[in-house]
């Protein structure tokens, strides 16, 4: 290889030399993440509860990527997780709060429990805040870091999910502006992706997750795409990468403009179907 070539192939790892924690990291948007981000040249720490997924991922990926048992709703493991990052590579660049789940599809408030409401908070909210307040632990002492989330873009058009997970990735939306807010001085970034209904693990609930997602997809705005996984994955890498390195506090949809359009008026006029 020419050392233009080489140059240029060394370029395009948009992540090299750095150091990321995925939680969730063993399905998903995790997993697609954990590919995407060892492809260009980090070093990934799969976080999840998921032990036999994770570890099959790491052994796969090779010596840049390692598993670490973590129930994010759990502080001590969440702590561990970062002191073991930092004990294996010396600091820590990303940390992706990507761990979540969901309760059912849909449903009204008038047939939701307390206990719904306390186990999605305690995973897709605690578990956010606290992956970011153990990053930060390490981040300020370095005077840089980036610190990523999952959100949803139920949180930006509403009758998109049951009211538990929305109030979840709401809370997630409005952690990361505050977040930016204090943790700017210290050359840290923060920002969330929030996608529209993607196949994951999640939309197994739905029956059938293949008509699901052809069904969503078809309710979407941008006609001739499947929103995957991978789409989510590649706006992660771009937050995290240098090329976002003046970008904090976005919520970055990936939902093909569903969130932005209201299709009502054109639809009516018999200029869309």
């Amino acid at each position: 290889m020419s050392s233009v070539a080489s140059s240029l192939a060394h370029s395009t790892r948009r992540l090299e030399g750095k150091v990321a924690i995925i939680t969730g990291g063993a399905s998903g948007i995790g997993a697609s993440t954990v590919q995407l981000f060892c492809e260009n040249g980090a070093k990934v720490v799969i976080a999840d509860i998921q032990d036999e997924l994770g570890q099959a991922i790491s052994d796969k990926l090779g010596e840049n990527v390692c598993f670490i048992h973590c129930d994010v709703s759990n502080e001590e493991d969440i702590s561990n997780l970062v002191d073991t990052t930092i004990a294996k590579h010396g600091k820590l660049d990303i940390m992706y709060n990507n761990a979540g789940i969901a309760d059912r599809p849909f449903g009204s408030i008038l047939d939701t429990t307390k206990s719904d409401l306390d186990r999605l908070l305690s995973v897709n909210l605690v578990g956010s805040f606290l992956g970011a307040k153990h990053a930060a632990r390490v981040m300020v002492p370095q005077q840089k870091g980036c610190i990523l989330f999952t959100a949803s873009a139920c949180a930006s058009i509403a009758g998109l999910s049951t009211h538990c997970y929305a109030v979840s990735k709401y809370g997630i939306l409005g952690l990361t502006k505050n977040l930016a807010a204090e943790l700017g001085q210290y050359s840290i970034r923060v920002n969330c992706v929030s996608p529209y209904a993607v196949r994951t693990g999640m939309m197994e609930m739905a029956g059938n997750p293949a008509e699901a997602e052809v069904m969503m997809s078809q309710m979407g705005n941008l006609k001739g795409k499947i929103l995957k996984a991978e789409d989510v994955a590649r706006a992660a890498l771009y937050l995290a990468s240098d090329e976002a390195s003046y970008i904090s506090g976005l919520n970055l949809l990936v939902d093909g403009g569903f969130s932005v359009v209201n299709p009502t008026l054109i639809r009516a006029l018999g200029l869309i179907q």
